[in-house]
């Protein structure tokens, strides 16, 4: 899967755009689409395909700061937003502009999400959001996220948390070792700390609600076909690797893996989970 480079991403993004939970899209708009103004943070930001999807969602004036540790990232949020945009009205630094009557000023802060989150939520952000982060977290620094939001009393939008479900068309023999043998890996250090993998989504709900959030929670499952070839094949690549990284597991072994890699997909189900929670 090429690492979080931007190929992989522009790859992913028109899935996870049509994957969102639309549920928690409605009740997001219904919350807070109203505000004339509000200030977001981006954690994870990458090349801003976040923004893309939420930004409708919010209202005419919209604040964000983009957070990433990969400058090379946030330099291709910057071309990709301002490729998206129906005008650029400022090309410096915040970078401001203009997309289906909303004015949306981003600025972009690299920072090390580990080392200092206090510093990169700031003060008192409206909305905390994220795409495809907290199963790379541990779940010690869940639990740090989640009394930093409730500190500022954010809403929290994280969206396509890996939630453990993987189904393939069509099947193979090894496709449950192979899934066990990859959830070994996604729990391995992502730099967050062993990473708490496909059980973050239930982590991340856990630990707002004992701080008096009301959480929503809402599937938005990957359903890949034969229009999705290019991801099926990365995603078939990227998990085998994973697998041969962490190992022979189980019933698996070399040619076990080698056949696996090699039966061509033409469907799969990769599931995950959106959550939206407001704070007491």
């Amino acid at each position: 899967m090429r690492g979080f480079g931007v190929e992989w991403l522009a790859l992913r993004e028109p899935v996870d755009h049509r994957s969102r939970s639309g549920d928690l899209s409605s009740a997001l708009a219904a919350r807070l689409g109203a505000r004339a103004q509000i200030s977001v943070v981006d954690l994870g930001a990458g090349t801003g395909s976040n923004l893309r999807a939420t930004a409708p969602l919010l209202g005419p004036e919209q604040r964000w700061t983009f957070v990433d540790h990969d400058g090379a990232l946030l330099a291709a949020a910057r071309a990709a937003l301002t490729r998206w945009a129906e005008t650029t009205v400022e090309d410096g630094e915040p970078l401001v502009v203009e997309k289906a009557g909303r004015r949306i000023t981003v600025s972009f802060q690299r920072a090390d999400l580990a080392a200092d989150l206090p510093a990169a939520l700031g003060r008192a952000p409206d909305l905390v959001t994220a795409s495809a982060l907290f199963d790379l977290v541990s779940p010690e620094r869940i639990v740090h996220f989640a009394a930093q939001a409730a500190a500022r009393r954010a809403v929290c939008y994280v969206a396509l948390t890996y939630n453990g479900v993987q189904r393939w068309s069509p099947s193979h023999p090894a496709d449950s070792a192979m899934a066990a043998a990859f959830h070994r890996h996604q729990r391995t250090d992502k730099g967050f700390g062993a990473a708490a993998g496909p059980a973050a989504p239930q982590h991340l709900a856990e630990q707002l609600r004992r701080r008096g959030y009301e959480v929503l929670e809402g599937d938005s499952p990957w359903v890949l076909g034969a229009a999705d070839a290019a991801l099926l094949g990365e995603l078939q690549s990227g998990f085998a690797q994973a697998v041969s990284d962490v190992g022979t597991l189980d019933a698996l072994d070399a040619r076990t893996l080698d056949a696996w890699s090699r039966l061509r997909r033409t469907g799969g189900v990769v599931g995950h989970t959106d959550l939206l929670a407001f704070p007491p």
